[in-house]
């Protein structure tokens, strides 16, 4: 790869992964603060309830992003991807902007929820845009043999945006301090991000259109209908099914457990301090993320499958070992202390696991599938297993707990998707690491 080659895919991924961080920061900012945003935007009453019903709306801009996938991935399809991921970026940046500007519940009462879940569901539908036209966009740049390696650098955007969205909140609350942060610097991290979305918006206006995607255009096999093609063709419908079910369902549990219901554990079922959870998670995330471009590159030369089939076996069967050693670490069980290094070294752990299913999945989707439907037949499957299967695992775990009582129930539905994962990954997935563009 000649020396302008090398600095234009670095371009690309720079621009590219900045405004993916940005939005997937933006997402996240959401479900990092449900517990402010459960006692500001519902009538006052029972805090678990109003968590769930939190967490709900939290779970409804996932269980959208599908239908952005598929709107979005269509324009991208047909237009380009450029174009498209400037759009759900700027839809992304006011609806979250919105929501720092929104009144709460003692002010406008029930239509806070209301509008609330408006702009919920415009951050997911902009989400099930975005990632897919990015991913692709680096693949269609990168040279084959190397595209592992670098989508791997996308792929540590959801995290690096989980990690910066506890970074601002941490330091917004310190701050203003815990009462005045819950009254109203909660708002900041909002707020904070149309400035993001403006820098992100100038930066990737400079970029230029994919080259596969203009060759293809060129030549004159762009899909005229992405979603037919997609969906209605069998064997490229059998693909997006084994897609879900056989890579990004297990992908997705994996991520949310390791992640975000790790941290809504510390917190609402381990009773472990807003601010020491936070850093404990921040600090593995920041640990961890090297590991995304380590197995993103490894699969380039083993393939993407086995990493990502260990990954989700592994977590299925460790999950339930290592949170018995966060409650007895966390100081749940005795009333000791949290042990903050434990605590990291446990959620690190998880977030290793995460690193092995994410990191080589997007060169896997976009391999997958032919170009003239590729932004639309990756984003659906990816944003089913991540935003339906995946999303639900804070919710559906927390509502296991208060249910049964058990500490450890919020656990056997993600093992549960893993394990199945694993199943139909390892007898229907195919290694496409060799796959020229």
């Amino acid at each position: 790869m000649s020396q302008v080659q090398k600095n234009s895919i670095w371009t690309v991924i720079g621009a590219s992964s900045a405004g993916t961080l940005i939005e997937w920061y933006d997402f996240y900012i959401f479900g990092s603060l449900a517990t402010i945003i459960a006692s500001r935007f519902f009538p006052p009453g029972d805090e678990v309830v109003n968590l769930l019903l939190t967490l709900a709306t939290f779970a409804t801009g996932f269980i959208v992003r599908p239908f952005g996938a598929l709107v979005f991935g269509r324009i991208g399809d047909l237009v380009g991807r450029k174009y498209t991921f400037l759009v759900t970026l700027l839809i992304m940046g006011v609806s979250t902007t919105l929501i720092g500007l929104l009144p709460d519940y003692s002010q406008i009462g029930v239509f806070a929820p209301i509008l609330l879940l408006l702009l919920r569901l415009l951050q997911g539908l902009a989400l099930g845009g975005e990632y897919g036209g990015a991913a692709t966009y680096v693949a269609e740049h990168a040279p084959d043999g190397k595209r592992g390696f670098y989508t791997s650098f996308i792929q540590t955007t959801a995290t690096l945006g989980l990690f910066v969205s506890l970074g601002v909140i941490l330091a917004c609350r310190t701050f203003f301090g815990e009462e005045a942060f819950a009254e109203i610097g909660w708002r900041v991290p909002f707020l904070l991000s149309i400035v993001l979305v403006a820098i992100s918006v100038v930066i990737r206006r400079k970029l230029h259109e994919s080259p596969v995607f203009l060759e293809m255009k060129a030549s004159g096999k762009a899909s005229k209908s992405p979603l037919r093609d997609s969906f209605l063709e069998p064997e490229n419908r059998r693909l997006v099914i084994i897609a879900l079910l056989g890579a990004t369902a297990g992908q997705g549990v994996v991520w949310y457990t390791g992640q975000f219901y790790a941290l809504y554990y510390l917190q609402t079922v381990l009773k472990v301090n807003f601010v020491i959870a936070n850093q404990v998670i921040a600090i593995a995330l920041l640990l961890a993320t090297p590991f995304f471009i380590v197995f993103g590159g490894l699969s380039d030369k083993i393939g993407r499958k086995k990493i990502m089939m260990t990954g989700c076996l592994v977590a299925a069967l460790s999950w339930i070992p290592i949170y018995k050693q966060m409650a007895q670490y966390s100081g749940f069980l005795d009333g000791t202390q949290p042990q903050m290094g434990m605590l990291v070294f446990l959620v690190w752990i998880q977030v290793i696991f995460v690193t092995m299913v994410y990191g080589p999945i997007a060169a896997f989707l976009v391999e997958l599938f032919p170009t003239h439907i590729r932004y639309t037949s990756m984003s659906l499957p990816y944003h089913i297993g991540n935003g339906v299967f995946g999303g639900m695992v804070p919710l559906i775990g927390t509502w296991m707990v208060s249910k049964t009582g058990d500490i450890y129930s919020g656990l056997y539905y993600p093992i549960a998707v893993a394990l199945m994962t694993f199943v139909i990954g390892m007898f229907f997935l195919k290694e496409n690491n060799g796959l020229k563009k």
